[in-house]
């Protein structure tokens, strides 16, 4: 999956989500996925704003974890994915993400 296509999926899931007051940056070696959920629904974008909550991985690992090949406590607890900022956010993110 390209970084577009994995957004163009991610912006799709989030159309179906309500606002969950807290905005998400997904940074990888290939650009950004950064999702606003101030917005209700959410939106997502390849925009590099300043959030609430940044995930640091490599472009591979974050596509895995978008196709649900990998478990994001798997990755945070394997060093596969780095978490700067406020760690409550990122516990929401896996009903976000589902």
């Amino acid at each position: 999956m390209t970084l577009q296509e994995i957004t163009a999926k991610m912006s799709e899931g989030a159309s179906k989500k309500t606002a969950f007051g807290n905005t998400v940056k997904f940074s990888t070696d290939q650009g950004v996925v950064y999702i606003d959920g101030m917005q209700s629904p959410p939106t997502v974008s390849n925009d590099d704003k300043a959030a609430d909550c940044t995930l640091k991985m490599d472009f591979s690992d974050f596509s895995d974890l978008i196709g649900g090949k990998l478990d994001g406590m798997t990755a945070f607890m394997t060093g596969k994915l780095k978490i700067e900022g406020d760690m409550g956010v990122a516990m929401k993110l896996q009903t976000i993400l589902r």
